[in-house]
């Protein structure tokens, strides 16, 4: 399937990747006239999903960010469904953001493939499962790809592409135009390996601020400090961590070393203590931060 076949965009999944990568696909999408569908089977986060659509758009509205009538529009062209099956069905490209766990992936895949069209684009937007560990249930798995969105979706420009040995060109191509047309930077990552590009160079660099933390080189909020004023990171590997999760960070690290067995893999001793505490960022109100506060208080 071409770009100008893509009509209709399915996400799967309404937790808050899976809302983000709908509602840019809608905000940022428009201007191709995309009818985006973001499907879950659990009825409450459908609820949810709903809810925060409409108070992001409205909030936009409030800002001055869009006019009440391109709200309107947007909203029109975003809707929601607690029907995967049915849903799917319709898709000519679907991305799936459910939870990161490989059974249930593919058990979703291998039933989505064969009600959906035979030339509807599959993406998973999975940082950490590659899809060729999909592609054997899959049918027609030359439509399948990861297209791994980053955390904030509507705010981060990235986009990686990765290429499966099963995944054909023109799918590759069609998932590029895509990202370009809702506003993203996408890369095309030509052989699968375990964490792409950004998370593979992120990975070093926060492996190396545990050490530094572990050792009592610096402090968490210097470590932030150095990378955020010195190297110009937007955040530093400490507050990063509490946006997208200790715990996954700790699953990710754990998940790499039972493949590699390299003792560089393992989560940092200090990870795996906030992940034992059940302290893992933003979510949980404590991390490396205490958010019970100012947010900015270390943990």
């Amino acid at each position: 399937m071409n770009i100008e076949q893509v009509k209709t965009i399915v996400v799967i999944g309404a937790g808050a990747m899976g809302q983000q990568i709908a509602m840019n696909t809608a905000l940022n999408g428009r201007a191709s006239g995309y009818q985006v569908i973001l499907c879950d089977s659990f009825p409450s986060a459908v609820e949810k999903a709903q809810k925060w659509a409409a108070d992001y758009l409205a909030g936009r509205v409030a800002k001055g960010r869009v006019t009440q009538a391109e709200a309107d529009r947007i909203s029109a062209s975003l809707s929601f469904s607690r029907d995967v099956d049915g849903t799917a069905a319709q898709a000519d490209f679907v991305i799936e953001a459910i939870i990161e766990n490989l059974e249930i992936k593919r058990e979703l895949f291998g039933r989505i493939s064969k009600l959906c069209k035979p030339d509807a684009i599959l993406g998973t937007n999975s940082s950490n499962i590659v899809s060729s560990k999909l592609a054997d249930v899959t049918r027609n798995p030359q439509r399948l790809l990861n297209i791994h969105y980053f955390n904030p979706a509507l705010v981060m420009q990235l986009v990686e592409l990765v290429r499966g040995p099963h995944t054909a060109p023109e799918t590759v191509e069609t998932a590029r135009a895509f990202a370009v047309s809702t506003g993203k930077s996408p890369i095309v990552i030509n052989k699968e390996i375990a964490g792409f590009v950004a998370n593979r160079i992120n990975a070093a660099v926060t492996h190396e601020a545990c050490s530094l933390l572990e050792k009592g080189i610096a402090s968490v909020e210097d470590i932030d400090t150095a990378c955020e004023k010195g190297l110009g990171y937007p955040m530093g590997p400490f507050r990063l961590m509490d946006l997208t999760g200790i715990d996954v960070n700790y699953y990710v690290r754990r998940d790499r070393y039972a493949e590699s067995g390299d003792e560089y893999d393992k989560p940092s001793p200090l990870v795996v203590e906030k992940f034992q505490k059940g302290e893992f960022g933003r979510k949980t109100g404590k991390g490396w931060y205490d958010y019970s506060g100012t947010g900015k208080n270390k943990g």
